[in-house]
């Protein structure tokens, strides 16, 4: 499986999020030290979901990375925009 639709079903699984947009940034970041040349290293994520409800920026990053789990040492950069519906 790809690293796309792994990361993809993961949050849809842990956030069921209203809004998923999963971008791979890493054509953007090609020969420089965290290149892995697997062109699945740079990614990112914008995501609504009802779970980030008073939640600070940061609670909302680490649920992300935990939901993530074991594929985020395999990831070397995940800029994430993280909300709750307004």
């Amino acid at each position: 499986m790809q690293m796309q639709a792994i990361i993809e079903a993961r949050l849809n699984d842990a956030f069921a999020p209203d809004r998923l947009e999963v971008v791979n940034e890493s054509a953007k970041h090609g020969g420089h030290a965290g290149d892995d040349g697997s062109g699945e290293s740079h990614w990112h994520v914008v995501m609504t979901s009802g779970a980030f409800a008073g939640k600070s920026r940061l609670a909302r990053h680490r649920m992300v990375h935990a939901a993530l789990g074991d594929v985020m040492p395999r990831i070397h950069a995940l800029s994430l925009n993280l909300a709750a519906p307004s």
